[in-house]
């Protein structure tokens, strides 16, 4: 029996616009991180992290004190005036063989720089603060090794309204549930810029170091 033609139309064009659909979604997945300048990032190449809007603070670095004394490992907060750049980072992907970095990807996010602590200075989300019911940005985590155990170790960069925001959403581990979220500003106590899983989104850009 031969299928109507209405009806083998019709299917041709749902076959088309869900193939178009999965490509777009392909392309959107794999496409490169861009810089202030319109370049890719770079695997093993410093950039600062600046937020998108002006007068909205300055760029990321560590913070190793909490109520006037030391805390390791160091939490990762934002310079409160936008006039400071922070500390250069380094990304490295999930896939190791990978030179550039791409949107909605897995990737450790590291300073370039030494601390008075002991651990590194590998971005990891910590433990949930009940205190003020958010979960931190912290370092002290653990480059490259994708699984169970690295599961704190890994963010990623999505677009978000032109520009781009931080997240925490890992895929390394296929049997984990982890928390996933936009990477905000909390402001603590001490008037402190911290890192934290959040609603608001940061937006951010990147500007080679």
């Amino acid at each position: 029996m031969k299928t109507p033609t209405p009806l083998l139309f019709l299917s041709l064009i749902l076959l088309f616009s869900i193939s178009t659909t999965f490509l777009v979604a392909v392309d959107a997945a794999t496409s490169p991180v861009l810089d202030v300048e319109g370049n890719e990032l770079r695997t093993g190449t410093d950039y600062y992290i600046f937020p998108a809007v002006r007068g909205n603070g300055g760029g990321l670095t560590l913070s190793a004190t909490s109520n006037g004394t030391t805390t390791c490992p160091p939490n990762v907060v934002q310079e409160p005036n936008e006039v400071d750049n922070g500390l250069p980072l380094t990304f490295s992907p999930v896939d190791p063989n990978e030179s550039v970095v791409r949107v909605t990807t897995d990737t450790n996010i590291k300073f370039s720089a030494a601390t008075i602590c002991v651990q590194s200075t590998v971005w990891r989300l910590d433990d949930y603060d009940e205190s003020v019911g958010k979960f931190f940005v912290t370092t002290g985590g653990v480059e490259g090794n994708p699984g169970r155990e690295t599961l704190r170790n890994w963010f990623r960069i999505d677009e978000y309204e032109g520009d781009y925001k931080l997240a925490f959403c890992p895929t390394v581990c296929e049997i984990c549930r982890p928390v996933c979220g936009d990477v905000g500003v909390y402001v603590d106590e001490n008037r402190a810029r911290r890192l934290a899983l959040s609603d608001v989104p940061l937006k951010v850009v990147f500007k080679k170091a």
